[in-house]
């Protein structure tokens, strides 16, 4: 085992014969593409290339220390795999980089990944005291501790009260101000305190952990993850060839509320009520593979807690639109 430890014995992919079934179809062909925009510790990019012989695969992620780990545990398919630095809405941008103009499958699986929950001096992670970090890229951006330590208390309860959705974001964003000005945030230890004298009781009893919402909505600040996503999804589409699919993993309601109105926009017909034949131009361009969002079965959820919350959905490319990039099969 490397010193960076087995990337297979330290990830559980979630939902990954499911992601499998619904890509494989779309990577049968010679020289097929298949886009991991958040390739992590490469669990599903393993299982897609096992299962799809013929595929290539470009993998994406932000974050140096997942690549690393997962050009590794991908190494017996080093004749075609890419892997690349760069965030998810840069996937156009990546292709084009490596002379391909469309992508036949992609696979989103957003959020925080298995790795950096695990180490704890990425600061994801409310039960282990870590310094205030939270970057997915740690060479580039804001850190938590910077966001609680420069921002208003009016952005700061906006922060919480919209990507953590938590009902006391006024409460806890004065106290982040007072106890600031004592002292700057370093640590995770200490905000972890804060949250348990500020949120009550009750609240901790019903809710969970009380660092359970803050530290989510500071990662997704700290990350710009929603933003980000909802440029990625269309671009991603926009190279995704006809007969293409693409699937996505949210474990947040935000995520997957962008996921759900950019598939719904993608297969509705956009012709004018009354009009009596439908344009090509307003056609549908995508059928969706799932029916609404698809959840983890009882049985993974209890081996792999982490999939609690996943929603899956999933979308097959059926015709060019004006905004296509590229040729397409």
């Amino acid at each position: 085992m490397s010193a960076r430890g087995m990337a297979a014995e330290r990830h559980i992919p979630v939902l990954r014969d499911r992601i499998v079934e619904l890509l494989a179809p779309a990577l049968e062909a010679p020289g097929a593409v298949y886009v991991d925009g958040t390739l992590g510790m490469g669990g599903h990019a393993e299982a897609i290339l096992e299962r799809c012989p013929q595929a290539r695969l470009v993998g994406i992620d932000r974050d140096h220390e997942a690549l690393a780990l997962a050009t590794e545990r991908l190494a017996p398919y080093a004749a075609r795999t890419s892997f690349v630095h760069a965030v998810y809405d840069e996937v156009p941008q990546v292709l084009a980089g490596l002379g391909l103009d469309r992508m036949d499958a992609g696979l989103f699986d957003l959020g925080v990944s298995s790795l950096q929950l695990d180490e704890a001096a990425r600061g994801f992670s409310y039960s282990q005291d870590a310094p205030l970090d939270m970057r997915m890229d740690q060479s580039a951006g804001l850190t938590a501790a910077e966001v609680l330590n420069t921002y208003e208390a009016a952005e700061l309860e906006r922060v919480l009260r919209e990507y953590g959705e938590e009902r006391f974001a006024r409460k806890i964003a004065g106290a982040i101000i007072r106890e600031r000005a004592d002292a700057p945030f370093t640590t995770s230890a200490r905000l972890v305190d804060l949250l348990k004298r500020v949120v009550p009781g009750a609240s901790q009893k019903s809710g969970g952990h009380p660092g359970k919402r803050t530290f989510q909505a500071l990662r997704i600040e700290v990350n710009a993850e929603l933003s980000v996503w909802a440029r990625a999804l269309p671009r991603a589409i926009d190279v995704l060839a006809v007969g293409g699919r693409v699937a996505v993993l949210s474990y947040h309601s935000l995520e997957d509320r962008i996921t759900k109105r950019a598939f719904a926009e993608g297969s509705h017909s956009r012709a004018p009520e009354g009009l009596p034949v439908e344009l090509p131009e307003h056609a549908a361009y995508l059928r969706l593979l799932t029916r609404g969002a698809e959840e983890a079965s009882p049985q993974e959820q209890a081996t792999n807690p982490r999939s609690a919350s996943v929603r899956l959905r999933a979308a097959e490319r059926t015709r060019l639109t004006p905004s296509t990039k590229g040729p397409h099969r």
